[in-house]
């Protein structure tokens, strides 16, 4: 199964082929039938018990009045569903004014020698607010090599602007687009780290160029790392996966809690038939607007620096041979010399277990912890050492002054 962006690519591309004539070839009613009768069984299941037995044959049939008694019985009981329902249906009122459609004209390195030298995609981004001012929220890899003139914001009451300036992070997929327009309505921006699998969210985009289209789903899972997406490597990844249907085009949308909160932004798609699969993953809205803020305050990320080489071979046998049980945290083997963990007293086989209060699940996942951090700020860590637990504090260095040396 391949890992693809889910954005909507309109010409040619090396992600995903999905053009004009697919989309109207693809049969939607089929898959909102796959999603929605098992969805709509499990929660009738669930919010309804039935009292009667089933009647078996040679049973006499319910007179009238028994049978209006078990259509007022259903009635109460569908009123339960619906009143489910009614929150999705409040949640998809208030945000929809909150996201946009983006399509984005870019030039095509590859097609330099032909007249057409452009290609179109389409994705999606979310409105939201900062100081006053407003911007798009989206991935970097919808609007890449376009400029402000190509990229087109379509508004939910159907007019068009182009951003006043664009901002982007490969190292995240993520792009900011400030706008200047009236009437435009911010998001309410949730707060991703209080997520759990199993929680139901929606995720609304533009799949296949349909604007405002939503799904329905639950956190499947929640730390994804080291995806292999297109032909740049996102190098910070700490992915929400999703079963919330996320199709070509989704790219760039939020995922919401029920609350009506961004809790994410939809970026990729694992499948090997080029549309939703039931693997979704998405940019935890924190991260994103972490950076989002550093692109508009400073102009560029400034990440943090730790100083550390670390294992990435830690295994079983090594955890046990420092007197681990398991395999856990980040394993030191090297400390960069006049460097934050230098100074901080970090020392070679140390097994770095917590940052800044976050137990450490991997490498990728103390690399991601690093980078988000506040250049110059002193975080708390705690370490494995002789067999026992060691708590630090490191002063966070900015990275690109350790890059240059």
């Amino acid at each position: 199964m391949a890992l693809q962006y889910d954005a909507d690519y309109l010409g040619r591309n090396a992600l995903t082929r999905t053009g004009r004539a697919q989309v109207r070839a693809a049969s939607t009613p089929a898959r909102l039938r796959r999603w929605l009768l098992p969805s709509l069984a499990a929660m009738l299941i669930a919010a309804t018990a039935l009292p009667a037995a089933a009647q078996l044959p040679g049973d006499p049939e319910p007179t009238q009045a028994e049978r209006d008694k078990q259509y007022a019985a259903l009635s109460h009981d569908v009123s339960q569903l619906e009143q489910m329902g009614m929150v999705l249906k409040r949640v998809v009122k208030l945000v929809r004014p909150t996201i946009v459609h983006i399509e984005a004209t870019k030039a095509d390195p590859l097609a330099k020698r032909y007249s057409h030298q452009s290609i179109e995609e389409a994705g999606s981004g979310t409105i939201f607010e900062l100081s006053g001012n407003y911007y798009v929220l989206t991935n970097r890899h919808v609007i890449r090599s376009a400029t402000e003139a190509n990229i087109h914001i379509k508004l939910s009451d159907g007019r068009t602007i182009s951003p006043t300036k664009v901002w982007s992070d490969p190292g995240t997929d993520v792009a900011v687009l400030a706008i200047s327009a009236p009437h435009v309505y911010p998001a309410h921006i949730g707060n991703s780290d209080l997520i759990d699998i199993g929680d139901f969210v929606l995720a609304v985009g533009s799949p296949f160029g349909l604007s405002h289209t939503v799904t329905f789903g639950i956190i499947s899972a929640k730390g994804r790392r080291d995806l292999e997406l297109g032909d740049e490597r996102i190098q910070f990844q700490d992915f929400l996966q999703t079963d919330a249907a996320i199709n070509p085009g989704n790219s760039g949308g939020p995922l919401l809690n029920l609350r009506g909160e961004v809790v994410g932004m939809n970026t990729a798609i694992a499948t090997s038939s080029g549309g939703s699969e039931g693997i979704g993953f998405t940019i935890p809205i924190n991260m994103a607007m972490s950076i989002a803020r550093q692109l508009i305050e400073k102009g560029s990320v400034v990440r943090a620096f730790l100083g550390v080489t670390l294992d990435p071979n830690f295994s079983d046998q090594t955890a046990a041979s420092l007197g681990l049980p398991r395999v856990e945290g980040s394993h030191v083997t090297g400390i960069t010399p006049n460097s934050p963990a230098s100074a901080a007293k970090l020392q070679v086989d140390d097994v770095i277990l917590e940052f800044n209060g976050v137990p450490v699940d991997d490498d990728a996942h103390l690399v991601n912890l690093v980078s988000l951090t506040d250049v110059g700020k002193a975080v708390p860590i705690v370490v494995f050492r002789d067999r026992k637990l060691v708590r630090l504090t490191v002063k966070v260095g900015d990275r690109a002054h350790f890059d240059a040396s």
